[in-house]
Protein backbone atom coordinates (compact mmCIF):
# COMPACT_ATOMS: atom_id res chain seq x y z
CA UNK A 1 0.00 0.00 0.00
CA UNK A 2 1.43 3.34 -1.04
CA UNK A 3 1.48 5.84 1.85
CA UNK A 4 -0.32 9.09 1.28
CA UNK A 5 1.92 11.93 0.30
CA UNK A 6 2.26 14.53 2.98
CA UNK A 7 0.23 17.61 2.24
CA UNK A 8 2.53 20.41 1.12
CA UNK A 9 1.99 23.73 2.88
CA UNK A 10 2.57 26.77 0.62
CA UNK A 11 5.55 28.93 1.58
CA UNK A 12 3.28 31.90 2.41
CA UNK A 13 0.51 30.00 4.17
CA UNK A 14 -0.84 31.74 7.33
CA UNK A 15 0.55 28.89 9.44
CA UNK A 16 4.13 29.65 8.40
CA UNK A 17 6.66 31.78 10.24
CA UNK A 18 7.17 33.86 7.09
CA UNK A 19 3.50 34.87 7.05
CA UNK A 20 3.42 35.68 10.77
CA UNK A 21 6.52 37.87 10.65
CA UNK A 22 5.32 39.58 7.47
CA UNK A 23 2.09 40.50 9.23
CA UNK A 24 4.19 41.64 12.21
CA UNK A 25 6.07 44.01 9.90
CA UNK A 26 2.85 45.72 8.85
CA UNK A 27 1.42 45.67 12.40
CA UNK A 28 4.63 47.28 13.70
CA UNK A 29 4.16 50.10 11.18
CA UNK A 30 0.71 50.90 12.60
CA UNK A 31 2.20 53.25 15.20
CA UNK A 32 5.26 54.50 13.29
CA UNK A 33 3.34 57.46 11.86
CA UNK A 34 1.67 58.46 15.12
CA UNK A 35 4.99 58.40 17.00
CA UNK A 36 6.59 60.51 14.25
CA UNK A 37 3.76 63.06 14.26
CA UNK A 38 3.49 63.19 18.07
CA UNK A 39 7.18 63.97 18.58
CA UNK A 40 7.27 66.24 15.54
CA UNK A 41 5.69 69.03 17.60
CA UNK A 42 8.45 68.70 20.19
CA UNK A 43 11.18 68.66 17.54
CA UNK A 44 10.10 72.04 16.11
CA UNK A 45 8.77 73.55 19.37
CA UNK A 46 10.87 76.76 19.09
CA UNK A 47 9.56 77.34 15.55
CA UNK A 48 5.92 76.71 16.47
CA UNK A 49 6.03 78.86 19.62
CA UNK A 50 7.37 81.76 17.56
CA UNK A 51 5.05 81.20 14.58
CA UNK A 52 1.87 80.89 16.67
CA UNK A 53 3.01 83.71 18.99
CA UNK A 54 2.01 81.75 22.09
CA UNK A 55 3.47 81.19 25.53
CA UNK A 56 5.32 77.99 26.33
CA UNK A 57 2.53 77.08 28.74
CA UNK A 58 0.01 77.30 25.90
CA UNK A 59 2.24 75.16 23.71
CA UNK A 60 2.81 72.67 26.54
CA UNK A 61 -0.96 72.34 26.82
CA UNK A 62 -1.02 70.61 23.41
CA UNK A 63 0.16 67.46 25.20
CA UNK A 64 -2.39 68.10 27.96
CA UNK A 65 -5.18 68.03 25.36
CA UNK A 66 -3.71 64.85 23.88
CA UNK A 67 -3.67 63.16 27.29
CA UNK A 68 -7.26 64.19 28.09
CA UNK A 69 -8.39 62.51 24.86
CA UNK A 70 -6.22 59.49 25.63
CA UNK A 71 -7.68 59.07 29.14
CA UNK A 72 -11.27 59.31 27.87
CA UNK A 73 -10.64 56.83 25.06
CA UNK A 74 -8.68 54.39 27.21
CA UNK A 75 -11.87 53.90 29.21
CA UNK A 76 -13.76 52.66 26.14
CA UNK A 77 -11.01 51.55 23.75
CA UNK A 78 -10.68 48.00 25.05
CA UNK A 79 -14.46 47.55 25.17
CA UNK A 80 -14.77 48.85 21.59
CA UNK A 81 -12.11 46.41 20.35
CA UNK A 82 -14.03 43.56 22.00
CA UNK A 83 -17.29 44.71 20.38
CA UNK A 84 -16.21 45.32 16.76
CA UNK A 85 -12.94 43.36 16.56
CA UNK A 86 -9.33 44.45 16.10
CA UNK A 87 -9.58 44.92 12.33
CA UNK A 88 -12.40 47.47 12.33
CA UNK A 89 -11.17 49.10 15.54
CA UNK A 90 -7.61 49.54 14.28
CA UNK A 91 -8.85 51.10 11.02
CA UNK A 92 -11.09 53.47 12.99
CA UNK A 93 -8.23 54.51 15.29
CA UNK A 94 -5.80 54.92 12.36
CA UNK A 95 -8.34 57.13 10.57
CA UNK A 96 -8.65 59.34 13.67
CA UNK A 97 -4.86 59.67 13.71
CA UNK A 98 -4.69 60.75 10.05
CA UNK A 99 -7.57 63.21 10.55
CA UNK A 100 -6.01 64.66 13.70
CA UNK A 101 -2.58 64.98 12.09
CA UNK A 102 -4.15 66.76 9.09
CA UNK A 103 -5.96 69.24 11.36
CA UNK A 104 -2.64 69.88 13.15
CA UNK A 105 -0.88 70.50 9.83
CA UNK A 106 -3.64 72.92 8.74
CA UNK A 107 -3.55 74.82 12.04
CA UNK A 108 -2.85 78.52 11.92
CA UNK A 109 -3.62 79.19 15.58
CA UNK A 110 -3.22 77.36 18.87
CA UNK A 111 -6.92 76.55 19.23
CA UNK A 112 -7.02 74.65 15.96
CA UNK A 113 -3.87 72.86 17.07
CA UNK A 114 -5.69 71.83 20.26
CA UNK A 115 -8.58 70.39 18.22
CA UNK A 116 -6.15 68.43 16.09
CA UNK A 117 -4.32 67.08 19.14
CA UNK A 118 -7.60 65.94 20.72
CA UNK A 119 -8.62 63.99 17.61
CA UNK A 120 -5.07 62.65 17.27
CA UNK A 121 -4.95 61.57 20.92
CA UNK A 122 -8.32 59.83 20.62
CA UNK A 123 -6.87 57.52 17.99
CA UNK A 124 -3.24 57.20 19.01
CA UNK A 125 -3.37 55.61 22.47
CA UNK A 126 -6.25 53.29 21.55
CA UNK A 127 -4.37 52.13 18.45
CA UNK A 128 -1.54 51.00 20.74
CA UNK A 129 -4.07 48.83 22.61
CA UNK A 130 -5.33 47.40 19.31
CA UNK A 131 -1.76 46.73 18.18
CA UNK A 132 -1.09 44.78 21.40
CA UNK A 133 -4.25 42.75 20.85
CA UNK A 134 -3.21 41.94 17.26
CA UNK A 135 0.25 40.78 18.33
CA UNK A 136 -1.28 38.61 21.05
CA UNK A 137 -3.61 37.11 18.41
CA UNK A 138 -0.76 36.06 16.12
CA UNK A 139 2.08 35.33 18.55
CA UNK A 140 0.41 33.96 21.69
CA UNK A 141 2.62 31.18 23.06
CA UNK A 142 5.40 31.71 20.52
CA UNK A 143 7.89 34.58 20.15
CA UNK A 144 5.45 37.06 21.74
CA UNK A 145 8.10 38.95 23.72
CA UNK A 146 10.20 39.29 20.57
CA UNK A 147 7.18 40.47 18.58
CA UNK A 148 6.34 43.17 21.14
CA UNK A 149 10.00 44.22 21.18
CA UNK A 150 10.10 44.58 17.39
CA UNK A 151 6.87 46.62 17.38
CA UNK A 152 8.19 48.97 20.08
CA UNK A 153 11.50 49.41 18.25
CA UNK A 154 9.71 50.38 15.02
CA UNK A 155 7.57 52.88 16.96
CA UNK A 156 10.66 54.39 18.59
CA UNK A 157 12.24 54.67 15.14
CA UNK A 158 9.36 56.97 14.24
CA UNK A 159 10.21 59.18 17.24
CA UNK A 160 13.95 59.13 16.53
CA UNK A 161 13.42 59.96 12.87
CA UNK A 162 11.08 62.80 13.83
CA UNK A 163 13.53 64.42 16.25
CA UNK A 164 16.27 64.37 13.63
CA UNK A 165 14.33 65.45 10.52
CA UNK A 166 11.41 67.75 11.38
CA UNK A 167 13.44 70.94 11.92
CA UNK A 168 15.40 70.16 8.76
CA UNK A 169 12.19 69.71 6.75
CA UNK A 170 10.83 73.03 8.05
CA UNK A 171 14.05 74.84 7.13
CA UNK A 172 14.65 73.07 3.80
CA UNK A 173 11.16 73.78 2.44
CA UNK A 174 10.83 77.18 4.13
CA UNK A 175 7.69 76.57 6.23
CA UNK A 176 6.97 74.70 9.45
CA UNK A 177 3.77 73.33 7.86
CA UNK A 178 5.85 71.08 5.60
CA UNK A 179 7.24 69.36 8.68
CA UNK A 180 3.72 68.82 10.02
CA UNK A 181 2.54 67.48 6.65
CA UNK A 182 5.43 65.02 6.74
CA UNK A 183 3.80 63.68 9.90
CA UNK A 184 0.50 63.34 8.03
CA UNK A 185 2.31 61.46 5.26
CA UNK A 186 3.76 58.94 7.67
CA UNK A 187 0.37 58.53 9.36
CA UNK A 188 -1.12 57.71 5.94
CA UNK A 189 1.63 55.13 5.39
CA UNK A 190 0.68 53.60 8.75
CA UNK A 191 -2.98 53.56 7.67
CA UNK A 192 -2.02 51.76 4.43
CA UNK A 193 -0.04 49.23 6.49
CA UNK A 194 -3.18 48.76 8.57
CA UNK A 195 -5.27 48.04 5.46
CA UNK A 196 -2.74 45.42 4.31
CA UNK A 197 -2.83 43.87 7.79
CA UNK A 198 -6.64 43.65 7.60
CA UNK A 199 -6.51 41.63 4.36
CA UNK A 200 -3.76 39.36 5.70
CA UNK A 201 -5.55 38.87 9.02
CA UNK A 202 -8.80 37.96 7.27
CA UNK A 203 -6.94 35.38 5.20
CA UNK A 204 -5.27 33.97 8.31
CA UNK A 205 -8.53 33.85 10.25
CA UNK A 206 -10.20 31.72 7.56
CA UNK A 207 -7.19 29.40 7.25
CA UNK A 208 -6.34 28.96 10.95
CA UNK A 209 -9.62 29.66 12.78
CA UNK A 210 -7.87 32.30 14.92
CA UNK A 211 -9.33 33.57 18.16
CA UNK A 212 -9.57 37.29 18.83
CA UNK A 213 -6.54 38.56 20.77
CA UNK A 214 -7.12 39.42 24.40
CA UNK A 215 -7.19 43.13 25.18
CA UNK A 216 -4.61 43.72 27.89
CA UNK A 217 -5.54 47.29 28.89
CA UNK A 218 -9.26 47.06 29.55
CA UNK A 219 -10.47 48.57 32.84
CA UNK A 220 -12.93 46.64 35.03
CA UNK A 221 -13.71 48.96 37.95
CA UNK A 222 -14.83 46.14 40.25
CA UNK A 223 -11.26 44.78 40.25
CA UNK A 224 -9.63 47.97 41.54
CA UNK A 225 -10.45 47.49 45.23
CA UNK A 226 -8.55 44.19 45.25
CA UNK A 227 -5.21 45.68 44.18
CA UNK A 228 -2.40 45.35 46.78
CA UNK A 229 -0.29 48.31 48.01
CA UNK A 230 2.58 47.28 45.72
CA UNK A 231 0.42 48.00 42.68
CA UNK A 232 -0.28 51.55 43.84
CA UNK A 233 3.41 52.20 44.54
CA UNK A 234 4.31 51.01 41.03
CA UNK A 235 1.51 53.10 39.50
CA UNK A 236 2.55 56.28 41.32
CA UNK A 237 6.16 55.62 40.36
CA UNK A 238 4.99 55.21 36.76
CA UNK A 239 3.22 58.59 36.82
CA UNK A 240 6.15 60.46 38.38
CA UNK A 241 8.83 58.72 36.33
CA UNK A 242 7.19 59.21 32.94
CA UNK A 243 6.14 62.69 34.09
CA UNK A 244 9.84 63.57 34.37
CA UNK A 245 10.69 62.13 30.93
CA UNK A 246 8.10 62.86 28.22
CA UNK A 247 6.94 66.30 29.47
CA UNK A 248 10.62 67.26 29.70
CA UNK A 249 11.16 66.02 26.14
CA UNK A 250 8.22 68.07 24.85
CA UNK A 251 10.12 71.35 25.33
CA UNK A 252 13.65 69.90 25.46
CA UNK A 253 14.57 71.14 21.98
CA UNK A 254 13.47 74.64 22.99
CA UNK A 255 15.39 74.24 26.28
CA UNK A 256 18.66 73.25 24.58
CA UNK A 257 18.24 75.94 21.91
CA UNK A 258 17.32 78.58 24.50
CA UNK A 259 19.98 77.86 27.15
CA UNK A 260 22.97 76.51 25.20
CA UNK A 261 22.24 77.98 21.77
CA UNK A 262 22.38 74.51 20.21
CA UNK A 263 21.12 74.76 16.60
CA UNK A 264 17.96 73.01 15.43
CA UNK A 265 19.83 71.27 12.59
CA UNK A 266 23.40 70.32 11.72
CA UNK A 267 23.48 72.54 8.61
CA UNK A 268 26.06 72.40 5.86
CA UNK A 269 26.01 71.64 2.16
CA UNK A 270 24.40 68.73 0.34
CA UNK A 271 20.99 67.49 -0.71
CA UNK A 272 18.06 66.87 1.59
CA UNK A 273 18.71 63.18 2.29
CA UNK A 274 22.41 63.82 2.88
CA UNK A 275 21.44 66.47 5.44
CA UNK A 276 19.04 64.01 7.10
CA UNK A 277 21.92 61.55 7.43
CA UNK A 278 24.15 64.32 8.76
CA UNK A 279 21.53 65.31 11.36
CA UNK A 280 21.27 61.73 12.63
CA UNK A 281 25.02 61.15 12.97
CA UNK A 282 25.34 64.57 14.64
CA UNK A 283 22.54 63.85 17.12
CA UNK A 284 24.44 65.40 20.04
CA UNK A 285 25.02 68.64 18.10
CA UNK A 286 21.41 69.58 17.38
CA UNK A 287 18.74 70.55 19.91
CA UNK A 288 16.03 68.12 18.64
CA UNK A 289 18.64 65.37 18.25
CA UNK A 290 19.76 65.88 21.84
CA UNK A 291 16.12 65.63 22.95
CA UNK A 292 15.86 62.32 21.07
CA UNK A 293 18.81 60.71 22.88
CA UNK A 294 16.42 59.23 25.46
CA UNK A 295 14.39 57.58 22.70
CA UNK A 296 17.55 56.31 21.00
CA UNK A 297 18.76 54.71 24.24
CA UNK A 298 15.41 53.00 24.75
CA UNK A 299 15.27 51.75 21.18
CA UNK A 300 18.76 50.23 21.26
CA UNK A 301 19.09 48.94 24.81
CA UNK A 302 15.53 48.13 26.00
CA UNK A 303 15.52 44.56 24.56
CA UNK A 304 18.81 43.79 26.36
CA UNK A 305 17.50 45.34 29.58
CA UNK A 306 14.43 43.13 29.39
CA UNK A 307 16.57 40.00 29.11
CA UNK A 308 18.77 41.24 31.97
CA UNK A 309 15.75 41.74 34.24
CA UNK A 310 14.38 38.29 33.34
CA UNK A 311 17.74 36.77 34.28
CA UNK A 312 18.62 38.59 37.51
CA UNK A 313 15.29 39.93 38.81
CA UNK A 314 15.97 42.81 41.23
CA UNK A 315 13.04 44.75 39.75
CA UNK A 316 12.37 46.97 42.77
CA UNK A 317 16.10 47.66 43.16
CA UNK A 318 16.42 48.66 39.49
CA UNK A 319 13.44 51.01 39.86
CA UNK A 320 15.21 52.64 42.81
CA UNK A 321 18.44 53.03 40.82
CA UNK A 322 16.65 54.45 37.76
CA UNK A 323 14.66 56.95 39.84
CA UNK A 324 17.81 58.00 41.68
CA UNK A 325 19.65 58.63 38.39
CA UNK A 326 17.04 61.16 37.27
CA UNK A 327 17.53 63.50 40.22
CA UNK A 328 21.11 64.74 39.58
CA UNK A 329 20.58 64.61 35.81
CA UNK A 330 17.66 67.07 35.91
CA UNK A 331 19.30 69.25 38.58
CA UNK A 332 22.55 69.56 36.63
CA UNK A 333 20.62 70.41 33.46
CA UNK A 334 18.81 73.15 35.35
CA UNK A 335 21.47 74.79 37.52
CA UNK A 336 24.69 74.34 35.53
CA UNK A 337 25.88 75.11 32.02
CA UNK A 338 27.69 71.79 31.59
CA UNK A 339 27.25 70.26 28.13
CA UNK A 340 23.87 68.47 28.40
CA UNK A 341 25.01 65.36 26.49
CA UNK A 342 26.17 63.48 29.60
CA UNK A 343 22.97 64.19 31.55
CA UNK A 344 20.87 63.07 28.58
CA UNK A 345 22.80 59.80 28.48
CA UNK A 346 22.05 59.34 32.20
CA UNK A 347 18.34 60.02 31.58
CA UNK A 348 18.46 57.59 28.67
CA UNK A 349 19.93 54.91 30.95
CA UNK A 350 17.18 55.56 33.52
CA UNK A 351 14.57 55.29 30.75
CA UNK A 352 15.98 51.88 29.84
CA UNK A 353 16.16 50.51 33.39
CA UNK A 354 12.88 51.58 34.98
CA UNK A 355 10.36 50.53 32.28
CA UNK A 356 12.19 47.20 31.82
CA UNK A 357 11.62 46.49 35.53
CA UNK A 358 8.29 48.29 36.01
CA UNK A 359 5.88 46.87 33.42
CA UNK A 360 6.76 43.17 33.93
CA UNK A 361 6.21 43.67 37.68
CA UNK A 362 2.44 44.05 37.30
CA UNK A 363 1.66 40.38 36.50
CA UNK A 364 3.77 39.41 39.53
CA UNK A 365 1.85 41.53 42.05
CA UNK A 366 -1.71 41.41 40.63
CA UNK A 367 -3.96 38.37 40.17
CA UNK A 368 -3.94 37.05 36.61
CA UNK A 369 -7.62 37.82 36.06
CA UNK A 370 -7.04 41.47 37.04
CA UNK A 371 -3.91 42.15 34.96
CA UNK A 372 -5.85 43.83 32.14
CA UNK A 373 -7.52 46.24 34.56
CA UNK A 374 -4.16 46.90 36.25
CA UNK A 375 -2.45 47.85 33.00
CA UNK A 376 -5.40 49.97 31.89
CA UNK A 377 -5.61 51.86 35.18
CA UNK A 378 -1.84 52.32 35.32
CA UNK A 379 -1.81 53.74 31.78
CA UNK A 380 -4.71 56.07 32.59
CA UNK A 381 -2.99 57.44 35.72
CA UNK A 382 0.26 57.73 33.76
CA UNK A 383 -1.56 59.96 31.26
CA UNK A 384 -2.69 62.26 34.07
CA UNK A 385 0.98 63.07 34.65
CA UNK A 386 1.69 63.26 30.92
CA UNK A 387 -1.10 65.82 30.64
CA UNK A 388 -0.28 67.96 33.68
CA UNK A 389 3.50 68.28 33.60
CA UNK A 390 4.04 69.54 30.00
CA UNK A 391 1.77 72.49 30.82
CA UNK A 392 3.56 73.11 34.14
CA UNK A 393 6.91 72.90 32.37
CA UNK A 394 5.91 75.65 29.95
CA UNK A 395 4.23 77.73 32.67
CA UNK A 396 7.33 77.70 34.89
CA UNK A 397 9.48 78.72 31.91
CA UNK A 398 7.13 81.62 31.15
CA UNK A 399 7.08 82.82 34.77
CA UNK A 400 10.80 82.39 35.54
CA UNK A 401 12.27 83.27 32.15
CA UNK A 402 14.47 80.15 32.22
CA UNK A 403 13.98 76.40 32.48
CA UNK A 404 15.72 76.17 35.88
CA UNK A 405 12.46 75.96 37.84
CA UNK A 406 11.15 73.33 35.43
CA UNK A 407 14.24 71.19 35.92
CA UNK A 408 13.88 71.47 39.70
CA UNK A 409 10.27 70.28 39.26
CA UNK A 410 11.46 67.27 37.23
CA UNK A 411 14.13 66.51 39.85
CA UNK A 412 11.35 66.68 42.45
CA UNK A 413 9.41 64.11 40.45
CA UNK A 414 12.54 61.98 40.56
CA UNK A 415 12.58 62.29 44.36
CA UNK A 416 8.89 61.33 44.53
CA UNK A 417 9.56 58.36 42.25
CA UNK A 418 12.47 57.31 44.45
CA UNK A 419 10.24 57.38 47.54
CA UNK A 420 7.60 55.23 45.81
CA UNK A 421 10.30 52.81 44.62
CA UNK A 422 11.70 52.47 48.16
CA UNK A 423 8.19 51.92 49.57
CA UNK A 424 7.61 49.33 46.85
CA UNK A 425 10.76 47.41 47.79
CA UNK A 426 9.94 47.54 51.49
CA UNK A 427 6.41 46.25 50.86
CA UNK A 428 7.70 43.60 48.46
CA UNK A 429 10.16 42.30 51.07
CA UNK A 430 7.26 41.86 53.50
CA UNK A 431 5.47 39.75 50.87
CA UNK A 432 8.40 37.45 50.12
CA UNK A 433 10.46 39.57 47.73
CA UNK A 434 8.82 38.31 44.54
CA UNK A 435 9.96 41.35 42.54
CA UNK A 436 13.59 40.69 43.43
CA UNK A 437 13.50 37.09 42.17
CA UNK A 438 14.50 36.17 38.57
Amino acid sequence: MTPEKAKTVPAFHPSTKLFRFTILGFVSLLTFGSYFAYDGLSAIAPILIKSFEVSRAAFGATKTIYSVAAILCLLIGGILIDRIGTRKASLLFSSFIVLGAAVIALSRNIWMLYVGMFIFGAGSETLIIAQSSIIARWFKGREMAMAFGIALTVSRLGSLFSYNTEALIADYFGKYSYALWAGVGFCIISLLANIIYVFMDRKGEHALDLEEGEVEEKIVFADIAAFPPSFWYVTLLCMTFYGAIFPFQHLAADFFHDKWGIPLEAGGEGGFFFQVFKNIINMFRTAPGMAGVIVFASMVFAPFAGKFVDKVGRRATLMIIGSLMMIPAHLLLGITSINPAFMMIVLGAAFVLVPAAMWPSIPLIVDKKRVGTAFGLMTMIQNIGLGLFPWLNGLLRDLAGTYTASQIMFAGLGVAGLIFAVLLKRNDMKEGGILEKP
